[in-house]
């Protein structure tokens, strides 16, 4: 009896180890919460380089009280702060109320402005120069001039950056004779440079007048017909996000 039950022990034994050692071959387990290590490596992510985490873009801007904000209006309510969450960037808001190409307000204006606030920064993905709306009362070649001198300049500190020239805004549809002369010829500096040139006046970003309660400036232009509300900073901020689209510029890239 006892030689009985050792035969057919030990082929029990021989039929189990012989289980084991088939279904080893063919990368199957027979312990529970395992996995074989051939299995594992041929996996179908072997060979397959996982894709490198998205960076959001770096933009700043440059500009007057519209892209800094009034009275009463922070950079991070503006349009330029706007754009940016509308867009996920990150942004950085340079610039400064009262100034232009040429018109300074605390002894400086834009290119000043640049060295001081942003020039020093490492290189963003993308600069948006916003101006022109201080400088209506220079003579227009003298604003372009001290334009090409900034966007130039720009050019030459960070070579791979995306640069975009943005004419004046306006608080009414009707801007006075000397700023769209300015605008004009920024909009002609930036085809000589090479640069998207976003026009708000020929666009007509804003129609009418608060003094008239005509047109958009009625909802979107504060009582001083210059500066925009909250509601208004929002709206110009779609603007933006729309023309950038349009050019291909809402999530820019340096150039290597």
């Amino acid at each position: 009896m006892t030689s009985r039950r050792a035969r057919r022990g030990a082929a029990t034994l021989a039929l189990c180890l012989g289980l084991v050692a088939s279904l080893s071959a063919t990368g199957c387990s027979v312990f529970p919460d395992t996995v074989h290590r051939s299995a594992a490596a041929d996996g179908p992510g072997k060979g397959v380089e996982p894709e490198p985490a998205k960076h959001p873009s770096v933009v700043m801007f440059l500009g007057d009280s519209y892209t800094v904000g009034d009275r009463g209006v922070q950079p991070e309510a503006t349009f330029a702060s706007g754009a940016a969450r509308l867009l996920g960037w990150q942004v950085i808001v340079g610039g400064r109320a009262g100034t232009g190409f040429v018109r300074d307000a605390g002894g400086a204006a834009y290119l000043g402005l640049f060295e001081s606030q942003l020039g020093w920064r490492p290189a963003p993905d993308m600069l948006i120069v916003s101006g022109g709306h201080n400088d209506w009362r220079y003579p227009a070649p003298q604003v372009a001039a001290a334009a090409r001198g900034l966007l130039e300049r720009a050019r030459q500190r960070w070579p791979g950056t995306h640069l975009v020239l943005m004419g004046p805004l306006w608080g009414t549809g009707a801007p006075a004779s000397d700023a769209i002369a300015v605008r004009n010829v920024l909009k002609g500096l930036a085809g000589q440079l090479g640069l998207p040139f976003i026009d708000p006046i020929g666009e007509r970003w804003i129609t009418g007048d608060q003094a008239t309660h005509t047109g958009n400036a009625v909802r979107f232009i504060k009582r001083d017909r210059t500066h925009p509300t909250p509601a208004g900073h929002r709206y110009l901020a779609t603007r933006l996000v729309s023309d950038l689209k349009r050019l291909g510029l809402d999530e820019p890239v340096r150039k290597a």
